[in-house]
């Protein structure tokens, strides 16, 4: 007996009742059609191979339950699959109280099959396929970003500042506050989230060629947003000095104290023990000033381990090395690096970053501290499962898992063979500087 469905789309061609009851994956679908014998629920299958299959479908229009930012609309398409009965127990519809209910298999499109013609493939030849979801993407750096406070704070870190500007427009000093942080365009979904974070107050601006920042120069939001922020969930590299000075200003400019000459030597004097201290132009205009003493930042602790997956987000790097080896089969060899780099003031923290994860080593490069981990042992045993646990976010995430993925190949010696060496190669071109 054929029949065909009355769903959208083209018919669906050459159907027959089918019992089979293989295991699938999908979504149920309880569907109420009939066939002759008033049976509910018969599930029909193909008696030909997918290729010749016209194309049929439905497409669905849904939300995802996450977060309101990232609450849209998403399109899906929906197929059934042959040979798809399965058995829910307790409905009553059945004397021993199951029911057969049909299943469906639910794909974004085509191209999300693993191999292209399912019944013409041999389960073990499909191999697994490098693919990087959006909507998880997404779902994943909101859920890290806007849950964590710990890691704002050690994103900005690794990339955020505080800074004061002085302007003289026609005799009168104008003082602006300013919290930014920047970021490749490519993070653009990053800052996004970390404005979100902040009560979505704040620009996202152009900085450069490459490059997107988001700050916030309202006194009100930087005293109810960032101070509390910060202030609660303090700043652990000698930057922590800069956002006390930054704090004092803020509160200065808000009482308005800014608007007198004591006001404004004050806030002179503050900019003046800052990271970057007076440009010439206000050394001139302010020859009497006296720096302020720069606040002493406390012993460090790493507070939590947020506070290093967001510092990595910022100043990590998950690379792969291949160079020439003779001593291998192959004549290359394949070392895996974690590395993190910050400026030599802040080498104690690259210390307590050693001695938090336990294994790596530190060396100088010019006025550069750099803490990396190249054991293979460390980053399979303690570095992979630490980033599994506390994700990275943006466009560093994907490198950590092209990194994951090329150490998974290493573990098995997938590296010691011509195809896993290529794979390698391959996932290498495409990180970092080189993702597109």
């Amino acid at each position: 007996m054929w029949d065909k469905l009355s769903n959208s789309g083209d018919t669906l061609k050459l159907m027959v009742p089918s019992y089979s009851r293989k295991t699938i994956c999908g979504w149920s679908n309880y569907s109420d059609f009939f066939f002759g014998r008033g049976q509910k629920n018969k599930v029909t299958s193909h008696k030909m191979i997918e290729n010749e299959m016209g194309y049929r479908g439905s497409k669905s229009i849904t939300s995802l339950n996450v977060p309101q930012a990232i609450n849209k609309l998403v399109i899906v398409k929906e197929q059934r699959v042959d040979g798809s009965w399965c058995i829910n127990p307790g409905y009553g519809l059945a004397k021993v109280g199951q029911v057969m209910h049909l299943r469906c298999t639910l794909m974004g499109s085509e191209r999300n099959y693993q191999a292209k013609t399912l019944s013409k493939t041999h389960i073990n030849q499909i191999q697994p396929i490098r693919s990087y979801s959006t909507i998880v993407h997404t779902f994943n750096l909101e859920n890290t970003i806007l849950n964590n406070p710990w890691f704002i704070t050690g994103f900005f870190d690794a990339e955020g500042s505080f800074s004061i500007s002085l302007i003289n427009k026609e005799g009168v000093i104008h003082c602006e506050a300013r919290m930014a942080i920047s970021l490749h365009k490519k993070d653009l979904d990053t800052l996004k989230c970390i404005q979100a974070y902040f009560n979505c107050k704040g620009s996202l601006i152009k900085h450069g060629e490459d490059s997107l920042q988001y700050v916030i120069t309202s006194v009100d939001q930087l005293f109810t947003l960032v101070v509390p922020h910060f202030d609660n969930y303090p700043l652990v590299s000698k930057k922590y000095a800069d956002y006390l000075l930054f704090r004092k200003a803020v509160l200065l400019i808000r009482n308005k104290e800014h608007l007198t000459v004591e006001g404004i030597q004050e806030i002179v004097s503050i900019k003046a023990s800052m990271d970057k201290g007076l440009f010439y132009e206000l050394q001139r205009a302010f020859p009497n000033k006296i720096e302020v003493p720069r606040p002493l930042v406390p012993d460090c602790i790493i507070p939590d381990p947020q506070w290093i997956a967001g510092f990595t987000s910022g100043e990590g790097c998950f690379m792969i090395k291949i160079s020439k080896s003779p001593a291998s089969k192959l004549g290359f060899g394949i070392q895996l690096i974690f590395q993190l780099t910050q400026n030599n003031r802040d080498e104690e923290l690259m210390k307590c970053i050693l001695a938090y994860f336990g294994c790596g080593k530190l060396v100088k490069n010019g006025t550069k501290t750099v803490f990396f981990v190249r054991k293979f042992s460390d980053i399979i045993d303690i570095i992979i499962p630490f980033f599994n646990n506390h994700k990275v976010v943006g466009v560093k995430l994907q490198d950590y898992l092209d990194w994951w993925k090329a150490a998974s190949i290493v573990k098995v010696k997938g590296h010691l063979t011509l195809p896993g060496l290529e794979e390698l190669k391959k996932i290498k071109a495409g990180m970092n500087r080189e993702r597109v």
